[in-house]
């Protein structure tokens, strides 16, 4: 009846507020997480500096600094000669969707807690069509070198980010940067996580996830803006004490679903730790006109291990296989790589264009290997051509070749009114899919590449004031798709994947302070091998809230209901012994909408979130939800969060 209650004054309360505070114009975002804002573009790093230093004195002539004079900007924009800057982000769009699951909009599978394994829950086409390690199940963790924000700050820049998530699962966050003189920044960030279990855990400090990760940064410019250098480093520990799941009722008469802290679950002492550091360089040189070289280089390192003791009740979860030893289990698998790419870039009439090669060498160890590494020398060829007619037509057209079995070609229109992709690849299977040594399982395989053809388009319609709407579809097909089946062994389709999906992303002002930002994707799955991928037909996140500032704009705030719905669908069951989630056909994880209540507000430059998860929990039918089989997902509690940014 409390909770009942609760629902009922959030929605009086969502009425009420709209006629009692001053009306803030807002422009919608998709639920799925807010996009950064962009900055000006710059064309002479030395006239930026002049409108930079001027636009730094107030009246008084005093230096006043904050969120515009801070800016951030990504390589990506430098290799395409389209740098755009980018202020430091101090909206409350998604504010209170903190971990990275949370802030893509639930489109990855994990173990329902933060720091847990993951895979996307929709099929992606991967960015390297050459062969990776194959344990990504800890990948939206980890800070990439060569996606992370290089800064340009006129004073030093501090900004820190602490969230309290119920149940002891906490996460603290630290960025700093200072520019040195007005063309070189340096900066250093750190990031951890102590995430308490939320399934059976036996102390306070029982902990399902335990992470330290940590990134240095710098950007230089010359003096004559002709030479430019990006440089990072990234290191992250992620340990997971796993827990196996629930015990299914039916083997255990005793355990219970929905009973969370005092759920009877497989593993307590088993757990994996992802250990990965990363080197990234990138620079560029001016020729002249039209005409720049550049060169990037890479040095990864991914450190796998799982240990597992077999003289305790954790022996029960695991296969008879003991290939290694009876009483333990470590597996242990590193995956190295060098990368050189050189290439040319530049401007002309318009046109970016960029032709390059790279050489990549890579290698899997494991000490059981009986032959040594495996070793993999791979050498692309590559370009791209983008045609940007205004700031809403562009043509774009990419590809590369990895000699001598693999390819992708990409292709992307814009215009005002519609947005249409094509994507063409032939690409490896991981190593860990063609070569894996372990006490439970191992395998040695020659996999044939894997080939997709995606089609993606977009219609943009704003016709109605205060409404956007987004219509899309994607269209894939998928052949010799690499999977783990309902063996846990690792296997390869015969035939072809076809996958509808069409789906709608809208967002609306709805009188004067309330919006809602819905997306709703619908996929059809056909083909011989189409039971090899398991997605569900109907995905949503709705988002329905109050915003406007309030006390005379001097806070602003958002409370609203966050809801977010999957159909029932046969997912993936996890695998911990190896990081791999693989096919299963007996565990249902059927539909349940779950709600979350939210309040953001800003006092200045700080954000404050406060989040009331699964607030129709003992509401409906089911007693709880799951988001993988035997792993139940969040019970009722409060997250508390905060976000400051310092300048001097």
């Amino acid at each position: 009846m409390i909770r009942k209650g609760l629902v009922l004054g959030v929605f009086l309360a969502l009425l009420s507020v709209q006629g009692i505070f001053a009306q803030r114009p807002v422009q919608g975002n998709p639920p799925t997480g807010q996009t950064a804002r962009p900055g000006r573009e710059l064309a002479d790093p030395q006239e930026t500096e002049q409108e930079g230093r001027r636009t730094l004195l107030d009246d008084s002539t005093r230096m006043v600094y904050g969120p515009k004079t801070s800016l951030y900007f990504f390589e990506k924009d430098i290799r395409r000669n389209s740098l755009t800057l980018y202020e430091q982000d101090t909206l409350l769009d998604n504010f209170h969707n903190y971990d990275p699951v949370q802030k893509g909009g639930w489109k990855y599978q994990d173990l329902a807690n933060i720091g847990s394994a993951t895979k996307p829950v929709f099929y992606q086409v991967p960015e390297l069509i050459g062969t990776t390690s194959g344990f990504h199940a800890y990948d939206p963790y980890f800070v990439d070198p060569s996606k992370r924000r290089y800064f340009d700050t006129k004073s030093p820049f501090t900004e820190m980010s602490a969230f309290f998530g119920g149940g002891n699962r906490n996460m603290l966050d630290i960025y700093f940067a200072r520019n040195v003189n007005p063309r070189w920044n340096v900066g250093f960030d750190f990031r951890t996580q102590r995430i308490r279990k939320t399934l059976n855990p036996n102390t306070r400090d029982d902990y399902m996830a335990e992470q330290n990760a940590y990134g240095l940064h710098t950007n230089y410019r010359s003096e004559n803006g002709k030479y430019w250098l990006l440089g990072a480093f990234s290191r992250m520990r992620h340990l997971v004490n796993e827990i196996g799941g629930i015990i299914p009722p039916e083997v255990d008469s005793t355990s219970l679903y929905y009973t969370y802290e005092d759920a009877k679950v497989w593993l307590r002492n088993s757990r994996a730790i992802d250990l990965r550091q990363d080197y990234h360089l990138y620079h560029e040189y001016k020729l002249g006109n039209g005409l720049q070289v550049y060169h990037v280089f890479d040095r990864k390192i991914q450190k796998l291990s799982f240990l597992a003791n077999l003289n305790t009740t954790d022996s029960s979860f695991y296969n008879s296989n003991r290939f290694q030893e009876s009483d333990t289990t470590q597996n242990f698998h590193g995956f190295s790589e060098w990368r050189n790419e050189m290439g040319v870039k530049g401007t002309y009439k318009g046109f970016f264009y960029n032709a390059y090669t790279k050489l990549r060498n890579a290698r899997l160890e494991n000490p059981f290997f009986e032959d040594g590494p495996e070793r993999y020398n791979e050498f692309y060829i590559g370009g791209e051509l983008i045609g940007k007619i205004s700031d809403q037509w562009s043509l774009q057209a990419d590809g590369e070749y990895l000699l001598t079995d693999a390819f992708r070609i990409h292709g992307k229109f814009v215009s005002p009114w519609l947005e249409a992709e094509y994507t063409k690849a032939l690409y490896r299977p991981t190593a860990m899919q063609q070569m894996y040594f372990g006490n439970h399982f191992r395998w040695s395989n020659d996999f044939s590449n894997i080939g997709v053809d995606q089609i993606q388009g977009r219609l943009k319609l704003d016709f109605i004031k205060g409404v956007h709407l987004r219509p899309m579809l994607t269209l894939n097909r998928v052949n010799n798709y690499v999977y783990f089946d309902e063996n846990l062994e690792v296997a390869q389709a015969n035939g072809e994947v076809f996958m509808l999906m069409p789906g709608l992303q809208a967002n609306a002002q709805l009188g004067k302070k309330f919006r809602l930002d819905l997306e709703v994707i619908y996929t059809e799955l056909t083909g011989a091998a189409s039971d090899v991928i398991r997605i569900p037909n109907w995905y949503a996140n709705t988002r329905i809230y109050f915003d406007s500032p309030m006390f005379d704009e001097n806070i602003f705030v958002q409370l609203g209901l966050d809801i977010r719905y999957k159909s029932s669908f046969f997912a993936d069951a996890y695998n911990p012994s190896y990081q791999q989630f693989h096919l299963q056909n007996d565990f249902n994880v059927f539909a349940y909408p779950v709600a979350d209540l939210f309040l953001n507000f800003r006092i200045n430059r700080t954000r404050v979130l406060f989040k009331y998860n699964h607030l129709n929990s003992g509401l409906m039918n089911n007693e709880g939800y799951f988001v993988t089989p035997d792993y139940t997902g969040y019970r009722s509690f409060l997250d508390l969060g905060i976000t400051w940014y310092l300048f001097d």
